[in-house]
């Protein structure tokens, strides 16, 4: 399981440095591989195993909207498999880096058994939404039974 995050910076060469802590559980759990993809305004990172269970889960919905059927040609196409090199390092192709508006500055934050890789003004500013109304907030503790 992926939790916590951290502040890191991509290098020139678009690589960025996967938490150590993310790399334990990789090497605990899966392999070095990453599938990355672009979700939710930010670069969602899934251990290879994740995705299998993903693109099952998707091919077994059957009928879909129209919607439905445009965000997952979006969702696939912009899948690029990543190795963790040995310094703990992956690359952030173009495209994803320009899709989530990533510039230089990232948090890398862990949500189960996926990472997500945000720009960090994207992320400050969710933080900032996310916990704008502590009713709301308040609200979804309990609903969550926190």
């Amino acid at each position: 399981m992926f939790e916590g995050r951290y502040a890191c910076t991509l290098d020139d060469k678009n690589r960025v440095s996967i938490p150590a802590k993310f790399r334990e559980v990789l090497s605990a759990n899966y392999d070095m591989t990453l599938k990355l993809t672009n979700l939710d305004g930010c670069i969602a990172a899934y251990p290879s195993r994740e995705w299998q269970a993903i693109k099952e889960k998707i091919s077994n919905f059957g009928a879909m909207r129209k919607e439905a059927r445009a965000f997952l040609r979006y969702y696939y196409s912009s899948v690029t498999e990543c190795q963790i090199d040995r310094l703990g390092r992956i690359l952030i192709p173009q495209t994803l880096k320009t899709d989530a508006d990533i510039k230089k500055n990232v948090m890398i934050v862990g949500i189960d058994k996926k990472i997500e890789i945000w720009a960090l003004e994207r992320w400050e500013d969710l933080v900032k939404r996310a916990t704008a109304d502590p009713d709301q907030v308040a609200d979804i503790v309990s609903e969550l039974g926190l």
